[in-house]
């Protein structure tokens, strides 16, 4: 890129550096974000289909979880890579619907297209993408549902209430369809049943809410630990109201289960401090030797002793344990282990009630924490600890099995889908019907919404109307089905009647339109939000860009040192790099 001063060209970027701008920018652009959204959306719907990643490592992935397809591949577009972040924003808000983001943000790019080739100007598209957005965000607060006891469905007095069943059979519903179309689809409800009594485990009222009846209530999902073990069969998985640690017993003289068990947790090593200064030490007969030594294992027994006078007989340490300690931790029946996770301690802290300390000198019986039973047990040539039976714990653990890593890898993924939306309902409390449904009324009622735009972006907004409707022609042409009479059919239950079938939706099984809501395909408010919100922010952005401006690549040169004749590094005449692919 050069400019002219007095006839004297004046270099303004480096050289080797390459530009694209107006119409071939922008082309480059969509059609780089298109490729993204074509490449996952064969795996949109319960007949989608997986995808095989092969790492440069050769390590595989098989799965058809969005977010991980894109994650894996080595994508070097700028403006994929901004589709890329479509799909792991909405994972990290929502856990599901990243698929749904990346398909329908393609599909606003392509349409917007056909309006650039018009001539309308890409600010007067974005303008009426955003109008349509709002709309669109105003029909789906109107369409959706109020989940009957998402607080818990209990009464004051704590017992059970008479929307807490209904309420445990929707969120089982929701999580189901979060996983149809998965690899653990097969096991669909033993999972759901686990997922959703995780989640209402780990659920808790805000401060503000706690004094109250039917407060808000805050998920964090990360307090669901997941551990995997290979060998088994995934009904073989099981919920343990506490936590599993893949760590064994630091001593085989210490016992290996402790019933009622009382657990110190503490954040420090069970060791002799080293001095905080450099010091030296001269010792000059074997008798200050021998009273040194004996100092040292003192030190070291007090600390067992520390702990055994709190009460505690089992230590979970987040660093080292001496085996002086260790042998006397043993000879006092304690049981110990060393080099726990720093969130494995924290969880732990909300599983039994217990306090972390960073001393154990000041360990004491209300610092400790509660568990039924404390084992370690031997599973597929490892050994782990169980800590189970835990008393209304707020942090629980999901013990996964399969038949190989792969396996076991689409499952977590499924799971944490699962985990996800049950999670956003009990907290947002408001669902949507899914197969296609709300997809469909969104697309009517924003195509109504379009006629009362008087400018050119009307154009825009009816465009974003077509766009909506990717999502049931996606899955009608996954499940092998006809896309349009699917679609027509879909358009003609929503506007049948006065008030039309607003959940009718798409059934992939069987092909037929279907009241969505009573075949218990249902998905929470958030995630379609979200879907919507990150799908128009990503469209607009790549539409705005009309310069990619790429500097050169720098190569290193080849091992050995020195460059190939002309001075290009790596031993590439005239330098190397130019733009990123797209």
């Amino acid at each position: 890129m050069a400019g002219q001063l007095g006839g004297i060209p004046v270099l303004v970027l480096r050289e080797g550096s390459e530009r694209a701008s107006g119409r071939e920018a922008q082309s480059k652009n969509i059609e780089a974000a298109k490729a993204v959204a074509s490449a996952v959306c064969s795996t949109l719907g319960p007949k989608g289909m997986d995808k095989m990643l092969v790492g440069s490592f050769g390590d595989v992935v098989v799965t058809n979880d969005g977010v991980t397809i894109l994650k894996e591949m080595e994508i070097e577009s700028p403006a994929a890579k901004m589709m890329v972040e479509v799909a792991k924003t909405v994972d990290e808000v929502v856990g599901d619907g990243t698929t749904t983001a990346v398909v329908l943000g393609g599909e606003l790019l392509k349409k917007a297209e056909e309006l650039l080739e018009q001539g309308l100007h890409p600010s007067v598209v974005t303008l009426g993408y955003r109008l349509a957005a709002e709309n669109a965000k105003s029909v789906l607060e109107a369409v959706a549902t109020e989940v009957l006891g998402v607080d818990g469905g209990r009464t004051e007095g704590g017992e059970k209430g008479e929307g807490e069943e209904e309420n445990e059979e929707v969120l089982k519903k929701i999580a189901k369809t979060a996983v149809t179309g998965k690899f653990a689809e097969a096991s669909r409800d033993f999972l759901a049943e686990i997922a959703v009594k995780a989640v209402k485990a780990v659920a808790e009222r805000t401060e503000t809410a706690r004094s109250g009846r039917g407060g808000k209530r805050v998920v964090d999902t990360e307090n669901v630990s997941v551990e995997k073990k290979v060998g088994g069969k995934i009904a073989e998985t099981e919920l343990v109201q506490g936590l599993v640690l893949d760590k064994e017993v630091v001593n085989p003289r210490m016992p290996r289960r402790v019933a009622g068990a009382k657990i110190a947790l503490v954040n420090a090593s069970l060791e002799v401090k080293k001095t905080e200064t450099s010091a030296e030490l001269k010792i000059t007969s074997s008798d200050q030797l021998t009273a040194f030594l004996e100092e040292e294992e003192q030190a070291m027994k007090r600390m067992a002793e520390c702990v055994k006078e709190s009460g505690a007989n089992v230590v979970i340490c987040q660093k080292g344990i001496d085996e002086v300690v260790q042998h006397y931790l043993a000879k006092f029946g304690i049981l110990a282990v060393r080099r726990a996770k720093k969130s494995d301690l924290a969880r732990l802290e909300k599983a039994t009630g217990g306090k972390i300390v960073t001393t154990v000198e000041e360990l004491s019986a209300s610092d400790l924490g509660n568990a039924g039973l404390v084992e370690e047990r031997k599973i597929a040539g490892d050994k782990m600890l169980f800590v189970e039976e835990c008393e209304n714990p707020h942090a629980v653990s999901v013990f996964l099995r399969g038949g190989s890593e792969q396996v076991l890898d689409e499952v977590e993924r499924g799971l944490h889908d699962m985990l996800r939306v049950v999670g956003c309902i009990i907290e947002d409390g408001k669902v949507v019907a899914g197969g296609g449904a709300v997809e469909t009324e969104l697309a009517l009622r924003v195509r109504e919404f379009s006629a009362s735009l008087k400018g050119k972006e009307q154009l825009a907004a009816e465009k974003f109307a077509e766009a909506l409707e990717i999502i049931p022609r996606t899955l009608a042409e996954n499940s092998g089905f006809d896309p349009i009479d699917k679609l027509v059919a879909l358009k003609a239950a929503h506007e049948r009647g006065e008030r039309g079938e607003k959940k009718a939706g798409l059934d992939a099984y069987t092909g037929e339109i279907l009241d969505m809501w009573e075949a218990g395909v249902l998905e929470p408010l958030r995630t379609k939000k979200q879907a919507l919100e990150s799908a128009v922010d990503a469209a607009t952005m790549i539409l705005r860009i009309d310069d990619v401006i790429a500097s050169k690549r720098e190569s290193l040169p080849p091992a050995g040192g020195g460059g190939a004749p002309g001075g290009a590094p790596g031993g590439a005449p005239g330098g190397g790099g130019g733009m990123p692919p797209y």
